[in-house]
């Protein structure tokens, strides 16, 4: 009888088990399959996107002989990184301070943005903006890209240093150091991996923001997801899907680096 019930239970585990992957493996497929069907089409050898006629890298030729594209491309780079490293000093000066003072109103005020849907962020950010009377264009999109940037830097940071010994900075302070040499000779090594992976996060949502970008560009402020947005407009042509995929290709490489720099970071926010 335990025999018989034993299997039963087995046959009933092996089941949920087809089931949860089969669900997991549909889930996965909507998500790249469209992906990867733009990759592909990316070297097809058409203006169309309707059917496969050959295989070709005139389309990877054609856009980087895109003055236009090319010019976005830099735009983007240039915010990336700028933005990047200013909210990565930023978010890390506020990681460290959610982790040290337990303040109930700090962890609000730093990870609010994180929250708000990028929409409202782009759309107060715009009025904020014209409400100092400054002109919307590159410095605008960067300002605005700080301020998005800085919570998920805090984030990964706080989460580095709740995982430190905090023994070792006692340490360091009963040798003389003070807080600051503690902070720079002990503490930053220890959290460098979670400070770069959150570089490495900001670089990344920064170079792929469309929402905020759009509302804080104005008229003659060009970055590649807005370049991209207004060639779709017209048709979805491969050179379209070549810079999809290139910026795909190094988000992508982006957010491994980030993962193996600081993986319990990226998990959890404490």
């Amino acid at each position: 009888m335990m025999a018989n019930l034993r299997r039963m239970d087995f046959r009933r585990t092996d089941k949920r088990t087809y089931a949860l992957w089969i669900v997991a493996v549909a889930v996965y497929a909507f998500l790249y399959v469209p992906l990867i069907i733009v990759m592909v089409y990316s070297f097809n050898d058409s203006q169309l996107n309707a059917e496969w006629v050959g295989f070709t890298f005139d389309w990877y030729r054609k856009l980087f002989s895109d003055a236009e594209m090319l010019n976005a491309a830099a735009n983007s780079l240039i915010i990336a990184i700028v933005a990047s490293s200013v909210a990565t000093v930023l978010g890390t000066m506020a990681g460290f301070a959610m982790h040290r003072y337990k303040l109930k109103l700090l962890p609000l005020l730093v990870l609010t943005p994180i929250a708000i849907p990028e929409i409202l962020i782009g759309v107060s950010l715009l009025l904020f903006f014209v409400m100092l009377n400054i002109t919307l264009g590159l410095v605008s999109i960067t300002l605005a890209h700080i301020a998005f940037c800085i919570g998920f830097v805090a984030i990964v940071v706080r989460s580095r240093l709740s995982g430190m010994d905090e023994s070792l900075t006692e340490a360091a302070r009963d040798c003389g150091a003070t807080p600051l040499q503690a902070f720079r000779l002990v503490t930053l090594p220890l959290i460098l991996p979670g400070v770069l992976a959150g570089a490495l996060m900001a670089f990344t949502l920064s170079i792929d923001d469309f929402v905020i970008t759009f509302f804080t560009a104005g008229a003659n402020a060009s970055t590649l997801p807005l370049q991209i947005y207004s060639m779709i407009k017209i048709a979805v042509t491969p050179e379209v899907n070549a810079v999809s995929t290139l910026l795909m290709v190094l988000t992508l490489f982006l957010i491994v680096v980030a993962s193996k720099l600081a993986p319990s970071a990226l998990r959890s926010p404490s």
